[in-house]
């Protein structure tokens, strides 16, 4: 996500930062340097121009030549603006009686079916009862692809080819309320381009529905005429939000940046993967500091919270700290790591000096590395996974055989534990100082 934009810009604030102080002429190179990042990006020239237009103003001003660090103020004020033009965070809207009714729209193509599936499981992890209505009788394979969904995630699906979508969607309306459900989530027809066919029978929907959210579904990935899209639709329905999909694709992010500030309505979830929990509540902090480099520890502790149970973390956090982590601890962390999702993903939430040296891993050997360390101590027996100090010569080269490893693969692995372990101590010995300056 982001990926190229945010390597122009460290680039950037890495030359800010060497700078003792910052001239007018330092300011303007820089900022011309961030229009040309931006509009790559494929952020519209509007955007772009009010952007630097506030930075520059702020960046010149006595905020900037009375801080100690005038580079850092100036990330500071990107970061800030960048924060603005991305917009205020706006929940699913979950007032008034129940069920509540979101309808996602959008053109074919732009993943409805898959969002509407992601936020269904979101919203039952927050103990809505949801039903999903397969409102798209015309393409092929759609209703079945969403009663699949809904297997996966055991959520009910109402579907009937024999009736026109706003006859279905008020008959599961109607079903929901009988059946103590509390959100309605209409998965509707899409079309290769707009037509009044389609907005016809999406207001017909809604008048028969009366949704709490009407949500524009868009993929990402195509940049500016997202921004298109939306005025199309906005022009046509009453739309009351918008879900970004394939946020994690070669997308350059334009869209996420522009979108809000030219249509004015709020961007109200990102999909950031294929996987159905690959879905996020828009937060514009956490997202500029995903753009900025700076990581985003808050969405990297809901992703381990979402795997983890709490007495599981605080167990393993006891050990860690007591000097009891064993090697099973650690295959099992692996495992659970592997959970939360592509590591790229995990590596582009890192923060500070951290994240900068972590997107110069090439993540496929890491996770190369997590197999063959995997298959190392699934070869170890329960007690020399417990007790590493057994492991002698002999043991190692059974080990290393039965994973078809070599022995230096297995030292490799002891040697990296071992340093764990005394990082470990240290931090309990210090009480954790000195981890702020890895952080950045």
């Amino acid at each position: 996500m982001f990926e190229t934009l945010t390597g122009r810009l460290n680039q950037i604030f890495d030359n800010l930062r060497k700078r003792g102080k910052l001239s007018e002429a330092d300011v303007d190179s820089a900022m011309k340097e961030v229009r040309l990042a931006l509009l790559e990006a494929d952020v519209h020239f509007s955007v772009v121009k009010t952007f630097i237009a506030k930075v520059r103003e702020r960046a010149i001003g006595a905020e900037v030549s009375k801080a100690l660090n005038p580079g850092q103020q100036v990330i500071k004020i990107v970061n800030e603006e960048l924060i603005a033009t991305l917009g205020e965070p706006a929940p699913l809207n979950l007032t008034g009686p129940k069920p509540r009714v979101v309808m996602m729209v959008g053109l074919q193509g732009a993943g409805k079916t898959t969002a509407s599936g992601k936020l269904a499981r979101l919203m039952k992890s927050k103990g809505e009862r949801v039903l999903l209505v397969a409102g798209d009788p015309y393409r092929p394979a759609a209703v079945k692809q969403l009663q699949q969904l809904g297997e996966r995630l055991d959520v009910e699906v109402e579907a009937d080819t024999s009736i026109t979508p706003p006859q279905l969607a008020k008959r599961a309306v109607e079903k929901a309320d009988k059946g103590g459900h509390t959100l309605v989530i209409i998965d509707t027809a899409g079309r290769s381009q707009m037509d009044e066919d389609l907005m016809d029978e999406l207001r017909a929907i809604s008048a028969g529905t009366n949704p709490v959210d009407v949500l524009l579904v868009i993929d990402s990935m195509i940049g500016q005429e997202a921004l298109n899209i939306a005025q199309g639709f906005k022009s046509a329905i009453n739309l009351t939000g918008l879900v970004l999909t394939k946020m994690d694709g070669d997308s350059r992010g334009g869209a996420a940046i522009s979108i809000r500030s030219v249509t004015g309505m709020p961007i109200k979830f990102i999909g950031t993967g294929e996987k159905l929990d690959a879905l996020e509540s828009y937060d514009p902090s956490r997202l500029s500091s995903r753009i900025l480099g700076m990581g985003d520890m808050i969405g990297l502790i809901e992703k381990a919270e979402a795997m983890y149970d709490a007495q599981t973390m605080e167990k393993q956090a006891q050990k860690m700290m007591k000097g009891e982590f064993s090697l099973e601890d650690w295959l099992d962390q692996m495992k659970q790591m592997k959970k939360m999702g592509p590591l790229s993903q995990i590596m582009d939430m890192l923060p500070g000096q951290i994240g900068q040296a972590a997107r110069n891993i090439d993540p496929q050997e890491v996770e190369k590395s997590f197999k063959h360390s995997e298959a190392i101590i699934n070869s170890m027996t329960l007690k020399e996974r417990r007790d590493p100090d057994l492991l002698n010569a002999s043991r190692r080269r059974r080990i290393a055989s039965g994973a078809g490893m070599e022995v230096q693969d297995v030292n490799k692995l002891i040697k990296q534990f071992r340093e764990a372990q005394k990082m470990m101590k240290m931090i309990q010995k210090t009480g954790g100082k000195g981890l702020g300056r890895m952080f950045g």
